[in-house]
């Protein structure tokens, strides 16, 4: 079956009511797979550019995908720097850790690629990027050592890009039928997500994709978004467009396909991130869980929070794949339905992505390679005992 006809079965499907459109639309066999390599890693002192480029190899080779080629990465920063969990360094629990980013910088500067852009849309500001990563304790003239091709890029806002990019999702999308995104995510050859292994409050994980949400720019989508045009210094989160749908986006993007839909955040979120996994799709995947939280997505969140060291890494080129996989290895069914685990008060993000065409949810299609999901398996809260 080629991708023009599984687009064209996904957008038949795009006609049935958001409420059954995980059950009714692209079942799990229509859907791509790719091969996932898995890696247990004990700390972040070991030699992370050995293990991550074992990794590479095991899903094909890091040079054919990067090679003369321009690599945009995404971090996780999400939440404000001065929010730490614990008193501990900020990328033990909820952000990217820098030791996972020079050891990408470094594997992608070796492997040939033409440009290398970090990229974050950085809570509250639309400033430098660089500003940003000195205020979470980063040693930003460490990082430009490992890369003469390195840049850094706040996508909060317009950036330095002359005019914002557009992305239209494959089908219509669920909630939004486009972005509208820092032009960084579109002058690129190859998108990576650098995401943390961890729950999410409104979306049961939040993996490779939903660190993706964070490609949306406040200044569209923000709380203090502008209502016709775009603010190019925002200072707010996205709760009251994406979160809620209290407002719409700035209106010289599209607005949301149904705005007599579910207002809540539960229903909505996971719908926008597979909207936009759907827009702007993740070419490489990488997920740390050597340590991170578990209960939720940072120190913000109520409930019972957890510093856990899992002491695994997880890679691969198709995202859905990818984040079924880690899924599985936080001990959860990746095929789970709302009310089971993580997913017990939210819809399922990875099938909802799945309906898009973007990846198969069906752990028998995916191949994993390295270390097996029951060796490196790491029980997240609410997870079922593991079969013996």
């Amino acid at each position: 079956m080629t991708r023009r006809e599984l687009l064209a079965i996904a957008g038949a499907a795009a006609a049935v009511p958001s409420s059954l459109k995980v059950a009714a639309a692209a079942p799990a066999k229509l859907a791509p797979t790719a091969p996932v390599s898995i890696a247990k890693v004990a700390s972040y002192q070991d030699d992370l550019g050995a293990a991550m480029g074992t990794m590479f190899d095991q899903i094909g080779g890091l040079s054919k995908l990067v090679s003369n080629k321009t690599v945009t990465v995404k971090l996780n920063l999400t939440g404000s720097p001065s929010l730490r969990f614990q008193g501990k360094a900020l990328g033990s629990t909820h952000y990217t850790h820098p030791r996972t980013i020079m050891a990408m910088i470094s594997l992608l500067d070796k492997a040939g690629a033409r440009r290398i852009r970090l990229v974050e849309s950085c809570w509250g500001t639309g400033g430098p990027m660089e500003e940003y990563l000195l205020d979470s304790g980063w040693n930003v003239r460490q990082l430009k050592s490992l890369s003469k091709v390195l840049e850094f890029e706040n996508t909060n806002a317009r950036g330095t890009g002359k005019k914002y990019a557009r992305f239209r999702t494959s089908n219509g999308g669920h909630i939004f039928s486009a972005f509208d995104l820092n032009e960084a995510y579109d002058k690129t050859d190859v998108f990576v997500s650098m995401a943390k292994l961890k729950n999410h409050a409104t979306c049961g994980v939040t993996l490779s994709m939903k660190n993706c949400f964070g490609n949306t720019p406040a200044s569209i989508y923000g709380d203090d978004a502008g209502i016709h045009d775009p603010n190019e210094s925002p200072t707010k989160g996205r709760g009251e467009v994406c979160h809620f749908g209290k407002r719409q986006p700035s209106k010289c993007s599209p607005a949301e396909n149904d705005p007599a839909s579910s207002r809540s955040a539960e229903y909505r979120m996971p719908r926008i991130v597979a909207d936009i996994a759907s827009a702007r799709p993740i070419d490489i995947a990488f997920i740390d869980g050597i340590e991170t939280m578990a209960g939720g997505e940072g120190p913000w969140v109520g409930g019972k929070l957890s510093y856990v060291t899992p002491g695994v890494l997880i890679l691969g080129t198709n995202a859905v794949t990818t984040d079924s996989v880690a899924t599985a290895v936080m001990g959860y069914d990746p095929r789970a339905d709302r009310g089971v685990a993580p997913f017990a008060i939210c819809d399922n993000s990875l099938k909802l992505a799945e309906a898009h065409g973007v990846g198969t949810t069906d752990l028998k299609r995916i191949e994993v390679r390295g270390v097996l999901i029951a060796a490196a398996r790491f029980p997240f809260p609410g997870a079922p005992a593991a079969k013996l």
